[in-house]
């Protein structure tokens, strides 16, 4: 007998088994033509005597509670390292599991019922929820500080739950003016939203732009409307049918088209002479004499008309005191960048023998510009100081140079790392 989820396709606690399922390697289904109006049968109250969403149906019987089904598919398996290698390791992800649950979960979803109506909407409890909300985020914020992941150096039970229960503030009430008083808390979101495994699962995750109107729901014992008398009817004209009207087969097929998706501004700019995709093969290919070969071959290529050099500088480089912690930030704006591979080139160099430790980058973009795009979807943007380079001023062709080539020491200092968009 398979794993059967019953819980809707957009449900974030049934999110939760799915994204460990893809983690241990088992496999999960959701129920078929799964209605909410089930839940309330004789057949479901077997499984879950309250009538609640998920359950997971098992060879040995029901699983129901998220938190529940997600610990029985980690153990399925072994748990693949989700529980940590330790047993202070497996503390901390129970730990924080019932953070995430008490403390972020509950208080979104105080937030969230009455404005959705669900629950009576009265602002004294709208506004302990977001107290208390922001009181479990500023600790988290704090903590993450100085860790990439809640336990350990990868990814366990804890990360899949906490970014499972975000997820919904996320997408539903937390607008970027809420989050950015917490950055490692949204470095920490949009990291674990691209992991393959939960993006599999989550897809494209959208921040809200604003927090949903307020719904109005009937209180209990509120009266109904008096029922209104019914008009009088007026007697029925005949109405003479027309012949129908032959079907155009080439309008419905007109109308059933797709339609087509709508060009990247960048694939309509004149044409380059410079061929990214064999720029990027040359720097691969070069293993020795890199100055003359590849930095050479560069600038044979670059076209300042197509292309346009950038320098960033991050922000907040003396948070930078973990060595892991600020290359793993650096991985995760890498790979956040996936949307711009088609269109651009980078270098970033994290530079320094002991901490606080300094990142920054040189990057080729196609247009004269820093593609729109990428500064809409990639927020890691906006934690750099961005300052277009003037090839024309050789100390700053020659830095150019030394960033691509991982050139050490850089500026004076150690290179701690150097990673490579391409």
């Amino acid at each position: 007998m398979a794993l059967v989820l019953h819980a809707g396709s957009t449900n974030k606690n049934a999110f939760k088994a799915l994204i460990a399922a893809e983690y241990v390697g088992v496999k999960v289904e959701l129920a078929k033509n799964f209605d909410m109006g089930s839940i309330k049968t004789p057949e479901f109250l077997k499984m879950n005597p309250i009538g609640k969403v998920p359950v997971l149906e098992t060879p040995e019987g029901p699983v129901f509670e998220s938190n529940a089904i997600a610990r029985y598919v980690v153990r399925l398996k072994g748990d693949a390292g989700l529980y940590g290698s330790s047993l202070i390791d497996y503390g901390h992800v129970e730990q924080w599991i019932d953070f995430a649950s008490l403390e972020i979960d509950a208080n979104i979803m105080l937030w969230l019922r009455p404005r959705m109506g669900f629950a009576v909407y009265l602002p004294p409890a709208e506004e302990s929820a977001i107290a208390a909300l922001k009181r479990a985020l500023g600790a988290l914020n704090t903590y993450l500080a100085s860790h990439t992941y809640l336990v350990g150096h990868s990814v366990t039970l804890a990360d899949i739950v906490m970014t499972c229960n975000l997820y919904l503030g996320f997408i539903r009430l937390m607008t970027k003016s809420f989050t950015s008083e917490f950055p490692h808390v949204e470095r920490y979101f949009w990291t674990l939203v691209h992991q393959p495994n939960f993006h599999k699962i989550l897809g494209e995750v959208k921040q809200t732009e604003s927090v949903p109107p307020i719904q109005s729901v009937k209180k209990p014992g509120q009266p109904k409307e008096a029922a209104k008398p019914k008009a009088k009817e007026e007697p029925k004209k005949e109405v003479k049918k027309e012949a129908p009207k032959p079907k155009v087969v080439e309008d419905a097929d007109e109308e059933e088209a797709p339609k087509p998706k709508p060009k990247n501004p960048l694939d309509l700019l004149p044409p380059s002479k410079m061929i990214l995709d064999e720029w990027k093969r040359l720097y691969s290919n070069t293993k020795t004499n890199f100055r003359e070969v590849a930095i050479k071959g560069f600038w044979d290529m670059y076209d300042p008309e197509g292309y346009s050099l950038w320098f960033c500088d991050y922000k907040y480089n003396d948070e930078n005191t973990v060595s892991f912690v600020t290359l793993n930030k650096v991985t995760g704006f890498l790979q956040r960048m996936d949307l711009a591979r088609k269109y651009a080139f980078g270098k970033m160099l994290i530079i320094g023998s002991e901490p606080p430790f300094k990142v920054k980058g040189v990057w080729l973009f196609r247009g004269q510009e820093i593609p729109p795009f990428v500064l809409e979807e990639c927020y890691d943007m906006e934690l750099y100081d961005w300052r277009k380079v003037d090839i024309n001023d050789e100390a700053q062709k020659e830095r150019v140079n030394a960033m691509i080539e991982d050139q050490e020491p850089f500026e004076g200092e150690a290179l701690l790392d150097a990673k490579c968009f391409k």
